[in-house]
């Protein structure tokens, strides 16, 4: 199993959801987030006085898949997220050593 975190635009999030579905991924998990990267933040205008805003808004989105599904989930993540300007984010893939479902008691492959 492979655990793909993505860091992304927030105004990308509902056409990444729409490519996750496609590919047959039946749960994510997001969560607000803020951060930078090479774009550094940028500078704006406030009553007059100029002030850096470093953190930029960014969603970060969890899914758990088995390893045959990984390279569809990162391909349809990258192809939905893109715009083709920095900050566009990042993805990560990780291996899974076991997941558990709680509720039924069911592992690994089952369980996800």
């Amino acid at each position: 199993m492979k655990k793909i975190e993505a860091i992304i635009k927030p105004f990308k999030l509902d056409e990444v959801k729409e490519a996750l579905h496609e590919v047959g991924v039946s749960g994510i998990t997001v969560t607000e987030a803020k951060g930078f990267g090479r774009q550094k933040g940028h500078t704006e205008l406030y009553r007059g006085a100029e002030y850096v805003v470093d953190f930029l808004p960014k969603v970060k989105l969890e899914v758990v898949v088995s390893d045959a599904q990984a390279a569809a989930v990162v391909e349809a993540i990258a192809g939905a997220a893109q715009t083709g300007r920095i900050g566009d984010g990042k993805i990560f893939v990780s291996d899974i050593q076991t997941a558990l479902r709680i509720r039924t008691g069911e592992q690994d492959d089952a369980a996800i």
